[in-house]
């Protein structure tokens, strides 16, 4: 009997024991304990539970909460237009490829061993196709056959009095400066005119870049009010250099957004205003009256300085006719040619010159916000014999 009793204590000892094993066991794998106890195990952590959103306190009666503080927009990085003289050298590279055309067409013809009747027709016509227009044609023709008969016609003779007589003929001696500087310590007022679709507002744009990278201040007024894409272009040209931009609601008066624009820039004393205008043509007499309230309301502020016509130098002739309307409608002082880079037609320079009595003094070579430059009648010519 007491064989029995202790074989039965022993196995209830032996089960104890290995149920407290058990539960140790279990206890270290739940706190990723190795069972030989050791630290040197990395578990991988649990993900972190969130903590429930805390709510704000009720505001206390009569007691008004601050709104959210919104983050400040950063100011948009101003751009710095290209300098004159880079835009010059441009100039060359880009008529050179647009207008070589003419200049290699009438060195071909003026190298021949024979200048034939026929010879100087081909001339003629050469250049009538350029657009240069027939009175400067005849002029041209005239005098190169007098040069030549007198002064040989070998490749090298052609080409200097080719050049000299190009030169001669697009008027090196004409004032080609912007006036963009007024008196009294007033600001320059330059009014923009054109037609539609000639690249007027764009041109103001790219005018006011050419001012900013001569660090003088412009305000813009943008008193083209019969579209509202004109506007808003505008305001992105002006952004872009930092310049302001005077607006009124769409279907303004032009004239009082013009009127407020150099105000403004009278108060403010800054260097040159320059205002953007309609350039509707559906009839001449209602254009004339809407430009002339314009400019007749500006010079109660100050003086205009400086009236710009922007024609498309793809429209050859159809240029021409808008030259001869604007001209009789206010007094340009300056002719802005766009697009010649896409025109090999670049005899328009001269036409219009003759037209109107007044210089080229800008011209567009492309698409660029900095693809406006002053007009080099020795720059155009050599660009014309490549």
């Amino acid at each position: 009997m007491g064989d029995w009793l202790y074989l039965i204590i022993g196995i209830a000892v032996v089960g104890v024991l290995t149920l407290v094993g058990l539960v140790t066991s279990a206890g270290r794998r739940r706190r990723g304990v190795p069972p030989g106890g050791g630290t040197d195990v990395i578990t991988r952590p649990e993900a972190p539970t969130e903590a429930p959103p805390t709510e704000a306190p009720p505001a206390e009666a009569g007691v008004e909460t601050a709104p959210p503080v919104e983050a400040a927009p950063e100011a948009p990085t101003l751009e710095r237009p290209e300098s004159t003289a880079s835009r010059l050298v441009r100039l060359r590279q880009r008529l050179s490829r647009s207008q070589g055309t003419l200049g290699r067409g009438l060195l071909a013809l003026l190298s021949r061993d024979r200048l034939d009747e026929d010879t100087w027709e081909s001339i003629e016509d050469t250049l009538l196709t350029a657009d240069i227009g027939v009175a400067p044609t005849q002029q041209l023709v005239d005098r190169l056959r007098t040069r030549l008969r007198v002064e040989g016609n070998t490749a090298s003779d052609a080409r200097e009095v080719l050049r000299e007589e190009l030169i001669a003929l697009v008027d090196p001696d004409m004032d080609r400066r912007l006036q963009v500087s007024g008196t009294d310590g007033r600001p320059g007022v330059v009014l923009v005119v054109g037609v539609n679709g000639a690249g007027k507002t764009t041109t103001v744009g790219k005018i006011a870049r050419i001012l900013v990278a001569e660090d003088r201040t412009v305000t813009l007024g943008a008193a083209d009010t019969f579209r509202a894409a004109a506007v808003d272009q505008l305001a992105t040209w002006g952004e872009r250099v930092g310049v302001e931009v005077v607006r009124g609601p769409e279907g303004s008066d032009p004239a009082s957004v013009a009127f407020e624009a150099v105000k403004q820039g009278v108060e403010q004393g800054v260097d040159t205003v320059i205002v953007d205008t309609a350039g509707r043509l559906q009839n001449k007499a209602g254009l004339m009256d809407e430009l002339g309230k314009v400019k007749r309301v500006i010079e109660k502020q100050a003086p205009v300085t400086e009236v710009l016509l922007v024609l498309d130098a793809t429209t050859g002739q159809n240029g021409m006719i808008q030259a001869r309307v604007f001209s009789e409608i206010v007094d340009v002082t300056g002719i802005v040619l766009t697009k010649l880079d896409g025109s090999a037609k670049g005899g328009i320079v001269v036409a219009v010159q003759r037209e109107l009595g007044v210089p080229v003094k800008l011209v567009g070579l492309g698409e660029g916000a900095d693809d406006l430059a002053p007009f080099d009648s020795g720059a155009f010519v050599d660009a014309l014999l490549g």
